[in-house]
C-alpha cells in the first residue's frame, strides 16, 4: 500500500481520496486551509489525514494534483519543488478560464500550442506529471457503473514507468 498526497479540497479531491482509502493506501489531503479538511479527516479513519499542500506532497509516495487550473501552478509552488521530486503526480486539471462559456463553449487559458500539463512538467521538470481523471466527472472516477462498462479513461505523459504506474491506479478504480 502507499502513501497518497492528494492536493485539493474540492469534490474530486474528496472522491479520489476516498478511492484510495478504500483500496487501503493511506491518504493525506492537503490545502490552503487544512483546517476545513479536519472532518473529513477524522470522519474518513486512521489511514487519512489532512495537512498543507506542502505536508501532503512531503508525505506522499504517489501524488494527485485535484484543484481548478487556475490554481495548479500555485499549488505546486506551495507544495515545494523538493516533494515533488521523482514523484508521479496525478494531474486531473483542466485550463478553464474563469469566465463565463462564449456560444455556449467553455474557455481556456491555454492554447493549442501549449497544454496545462506541459506548462507544469516544464515548471517542476523533475516531477513525473501523468494527466489522467480529467476527461470524466468525479461520479464516474471512482467503481463507476456505467450499463457499457467504466469509461474509457484517456491519460499521457511522457514517462512510461509513471503511466503504468497510473493504469494501475485506473484498474483498480475499475
Amino acid at each position: 500500500m502507499k502513501r497518497v498526497g492528494v492536493l485539493g479540497s474540492g469534490n474530486v479531491g474528496r472522491v479520489l481520496s476516498d478511492g484510495f482509502l478504500a483500496l487501503g493506501h493511506e491518504v493525506i489531503r492537503g490545502s490552503r486551509e487544512p483546517a476545513k479538511l479536519a472532518s473529513w479527516a477524522s470522519g474518513a479513519g486512521a489511514r487519512a489525514r489532512s495537512g498543507t499542500f506542502a505536508e501532503a506532497a512531503a508525505a506522499g509516495e504517489l501524488l494527485v494534483l485535484a484543484v481548478k487550473g487556475l490554481a495548479a501552478e500555485t499549488v505546486l509552488d506551495q507544495a515545494g519543488e523538493a516533494a515533488l521530486t521523482g514523484k508521479v503526480v496525478i494531474d486531473t486539471t483542466n485550463p478553464i478560464a474563469d469566465a463565463p462559456p462564449e456560444g455556449g463553449v467553455l474557455r481556456y487559458f491555454t492554447t493549442l500550442d501549449e497544454s496545462l500539463m506541459e506548462r507544469l512538467q516544464r515548471r517542476f521538470p523533475r516531477a513525473r506529471f501523468v494527466k489522467a481523471f480529467s476527461c470524466v466527472g468525479n461520479a464516474l472516477m471512482v467503481n463507476p457503473s456505467l450499463p457499457g462498462g467504466p469509461p474509457t479513461m484517456f491519460m499521457c505523459g511522457d514517462d512510461p514507468a509513471a503511466r503504468a504506474e497510473v493504469r494501475e491506479v485506473l484498474a483498480s478504480f475499475g
